[in-house]
């Protein structure tokens, strides 16, 4: 992702709970996940911020959790998900099969996704999930998932122990990046530190 399909959640952030977006832009698809870390690592740096929260939608909150695990000394903040998969991604497995949506993917989902994983949340940092059940998206048509999804992600798929809240919302995959309650509900964890009643 370029970093503009994150605009309008932004600006929501920014008018509805005086927060301020700063876009890092990085290629899963040209790069590995130790190199795009680095690259976080000094973008927050060259930031001088006190406070830090992060927000990452889909693989995005996997380069978030690598980042906090190489880097763990960094200004106190909170972190949400959407839609990220804590696990392997069943529609990302699925897709590999296919030799030229395999190479579209590119190594840091291969590294993530195509493999089972048992991800734990141990970072200092509290950590919200945003996960949807509007099942609009290409990957509801590779996976033939049986149970609530966002189109691409399992509701199950989002769930990491040790997170300190989890809300699931009627939203698919991409909608999460401009949904008004989405914003909503992640401007409250990152300046309260909890999701609204549900």
């Amino acid at each position: 992702m370029p970093g503009e399909e994150s605009l309008v959640l932004g600006r929501r952030l920014a008018h509805e709970f005086d927060l301020t977006l700063h876009a890092f832009r990085y290629s899963a698809a040209s790069t590995g996940m130790s190199s795009i870390t680095a690259s976080l690592a000094d973008f927050v740096r060259e930031l001088a911020a006190p406070e830090v929260h992060f927000v990452g939608h889909s693989l995005g909150g996997l380069v978030i959790h690598r980042f906090l695990e190489r880097f763990p000394e960094q200004p106190p903040g909170r972190v949400v998900f959407l839609g990220t998969p804590s696990v392997a991604s069943r529609a990302a497995e699925h897709a590999a099969r296919f030799a030229p949506i395999a190479h579209l993917m590119g190594r840091s989902v291969a590294e993530e996704l195509l493999q089972p994983r048992e991800r734990r949340w141990t970072h200092g940092n509290p950590l919200g999930i945003v996960a949807g059940t509007q099942r609009i998206g290409f990957g509801q048509l590779l996976a033939h998932f049986r149970e609530d999804n966002d189109g691409t992600i399992a509701v199950s798929e989002t769930r990491m122990p040790g997170a300190t809240d989890h809300i699931v919302l009627p939203v698919s995959h991409l909608a999460m990046l401009v949904s008004p309650r989405v914003a909503q509900e992640t401007g409250l964890f990152l300046t309260q530190g909890h999701f609204s009643l549900r």
